[in-house]
């Protein structure tokens, strides 16, 4: 016997379920939610979002299908009935809402807790732009800075919300002191690619350390050489990369 729902065809938003719920297995795949704990969602329209809900058949964000990615209100409750039929929206919902209505070029959010980012962070290493071609987009976004919200809570309240959002201020990245990290977007796509960055930059950071190196920023030269590449290479074929490491060799889009 199955302890899965069975998939549901003429669920509404499917194909955003689908993607949200990829998401999920990509940052478990790469070690940033192992486990139960982390979140992402998607705004619909000004008043409801899609977000990964725990329910009945839960078994880690790993596991995620498009059953357990939820259509609600900012507020919490369901969108339309049913949609929280044994199903939970996360505690720290707050967090999502937070950044979605303060910001207008967001609209994904990425809840995770990466060991190794929260770990560099506790051993006071700054996120800095010491790659560069290894890494374009995330040298670029450590580059410009990568905020810390230093209180190491569970962000389930509209007041710890906003203190969150003004130390992330207009960054798509900020860290969460002992806790893990938020990332936000225009798509989820990106939302993911930017924390897999952020948590890539901190274990090198880590592994230098620990060999006895120097982190050391590239120089402003190398930063001024490293080129855009564009969405379509940055994210449309980083995020085929990521959907191929966790199914194996994956065939051109569906129609």
């Amino acid at each position: 016997m199955s302890i899965l729902p069975p998939p549901n065809p003429t669920i509404p938003f499917r194909q955003e379920r689908e993607l949200i719920a990829d998401a999920c297995r990509v940052l478990a795949g790469r070690g940033l939610a192992d486990g139960i704990l982390g979140h992402i969602s998607l705004r619909i329209d000004d008043e409801r979002l899609l977000v990964r809900c725990r329910g009945p058949w839960e078994r880690g964000l790993g596991n995620t299908t498009p059953e357990d990615i939820r259509l609600i209100r900012f507020d919490g409750s369901e969108a339309a009935p049913g949609e929280l039929d044994g199903w939970s929206p996360p505690n720290e919902l707050p967090l999502h809402t937070a950044v979605l209505q303060s910001r207008n070029d967001v609209a994904a959010v990425v809840h995770a807790h990466p060991s190794r980012t929260v770990a560099a962070d506790l051993a006071g290493i700054v996120i800095r732009p010491i790659v560069g071609a290894f890494d374009i987009p995330g040298a670029k976004l450590a580059a410009a800075g990568v905020p810390v919200y230093a209180r190491a809570v569970l962000v389930r309240e509209e007041k710890l919300a906003a203190e969150m959002v003004t130390a992330m201020a207009d960054r798509p990245v900020v860290l969460l002191r002992g806790h893990g990290l938020t990332s936000a977007a225009a798509t989820v796509e990106q939302a993911v690619l930017q924390a897999i960055s952020v948590d890539v930059i901190a274990r090198l950071s880590l592994d230098i350390l620990s060999a006895g190196g120097t982190l050391r920023d590239i120089p402003e030269e190398d930063m001024a050489e490293l080129p855009d590449l564009g969405s379509t290479f940055n994210t449309q074929v980083a995020w085929r990369h990521e959907l191929a490491r966790l199914t194996g060799i994956v065939g051109p889009p569906k129609a």
